[in-house]
């Protein structure tokens, strides 16, 4: 990408959209198009059909999703598909028929089979059942890959397919009912602190291991891919590393200085046993993370304090 692109980032306002944005401004990138959802819905065709007419960007980020944790993805089983089957599908079908140069599409680590093996590797994909809670979402996600390769394959496109680890970072989700495991547990560490809680309850048996990528290192590792990556199929974006929920709540704890004690509930679901991503093709082309997950959590902590004050 030349500085001089014009780049459109759907999802601009979400974590990983803000993130890049954040990093292309950072490199000197001064074209970057943005529309919130209130300006443009990416679910109706004609609306972002006629987007694409009248911007006409050179690159596009496809970060714009709906998503959530395990609740709101077994909740909400029929909008996590609808909403984003069409919002994947609107834009990829409209970057093709105005010429993008190239478009990134955004996926999730859930794409991959419940029982896989690990660490994941990308051929694994379609070579087993999905995780049931998520399965909806994640089917979305792989018709969003399988969709970019056959505009690859059919018409040429420059269309690639990443696939990120669990994130956190900035303008993240703290919602207790929809959030994801690590900003709930933020959020839970600190108003246990703040209420002089005697214990945090934390969902499962605290066994499942998670690997977690900052959302500042995932826009580094997308900018490094836009530019240096053109291949049909997926690539994981991740760190390599995993950490057990219960040693992830005790960094929590230790970051957000709560002296109380942690209880599992093993009524409630624990997901996937494990989630580590294989990055060798992604290390293989150059990048590496840079943000450790007690620095990153230092970040969103701090983040999260000056945001709830």
């Amino acid at each position: 990408m030349n500085k001089e692109a014009k780049i459109y980032i759907a999802g601009h306002r979400g974590m990983v959209g803000s993130a890049i944005q954040r990093r292309l401004t950072a490199l000197g990138y001064e074209k970057i198009i943005t529309m919130s959802s209130a300006e443009l819905d990416l679910r109706i065709q004609e609306r972002v059909n006629e987007f694409f007419e009248a911007e006409r960007p050179d690159y596009v980020f496809l970060a714009a999703a709906k998503v959530g944790g395990i609740l709101a993805n077994n909740t909400y089983r029929a909008d996590f598909i609808y909403e984003n089957i069409m919002i994947q599908s609107n834009v990829i079908h409209s970057a093709y028929a105005t010429g993008v140069k190239k478009l990134m599409f955004l996926g999730s680590s859930c794409i991959y089979p419940k029982m896989a093996p690990q660490p994941l590797k990308e051929e694994y994909l379609l070579t087993g059942l999905l995780e049931p809670t998520n399965e909806p979402y994640a089917i979305a996600k792989i018709a969003g890959i399988k969709m970019c390769d056959a505009y690859r394959s059919q018409y040429g496109c420059d269309f690639i397919s990443v696939m990120p680890t669990n994130l956190y970072g900035p303008n993240d989700n703290y919602d207790l009912q929809n959030a994801h495991v690590l900003p709930s547990l933020v959020r839970k560490f600190h108003e246990a602190k703040l209420n002089n809680a005697s214990e945090v309850n934390i969902w499962g048996s605290g066994t499942p291991k998670r690997e977690f990528l900052h959302a500042d290192d995932l826009a580094d590792a997308c900018i490094y891919l836009m530019n240096n990556y053109s291949d049909a199929g997926l690539i994981n974006i991740g760190t390599g590393e995993d950490i057990s929920i219960s040693d992830l709540g005790g960094l929590i704890q230790k970051v957000v200085g709560y002296e109380g004690s942690i209880v599992y509930d093993s009524t409630k679901p624990d997901g996937t046993p494990r989630k580590l991503m294989d990055v060798s093709k992604l290390t293989g082309l150059g990048w590496t993370f840079s943000i450790s997950l007690e620095k990153g959590l230092e970040l969103v902590y701090k983040e999260y304090q000056s945001r709830n004050k």
